[in-house]
């Protein structure tokens, strides 16, 4: 396993943007890598799945404004958030893990970081 420490959250209005991070404390390259989010009276639900550069998969609420982002060698991804909406507001989780269907409870999670956007 692998500790995972995210950061870049903040306030921001709607029609934002921030930038996540999520650091590994060790290689990532043979792990899926997952952004979910936690919003307010909400499961927490998955946001993106980086696996490489040729393939990302996000939810359908994020596509089109999200950008995911990973760098193997710096053992870090990134989440790049474009014209946010309140409804994104929630906690951003990055999570690491070795299956490909979702979570396990073998995986790693970092410990999240706020994102607020204010209408």
């Amino acid at each position: 396993q692998v500790q995972l420490v995210e950061s870049g959250g903040g306030l921001v209005q709607a029609g934002g943007s921030l930038t996540l991070s999520c650091a590994a404390s060790g290689s990532i390259s043979a792990y899926y890598m997952r952004w979910y989010r936690q919003s307010p009276g909400q499961n927490r639900s998955l946001v993106a799945t980086i696996l490489n550069d040729n393939y990302i998969r996000y939810a359908a609420s994020v596509r089109g404004r999200f950008t995911g982002s990973r760098d193997n060698d710096k053992n870090v991804i990134g989440l790049r958030m474009d014209n946010l909406k309140p409804e994104d507001t929630g906690y951003y989780f990055c999570n690491a893990g070795r299956s490909p269907f979702g979570v396990s409870p073998d995986d790693s999670w970092g410990q999240g970081t706020q994102v607020t956007v204010s209408s």
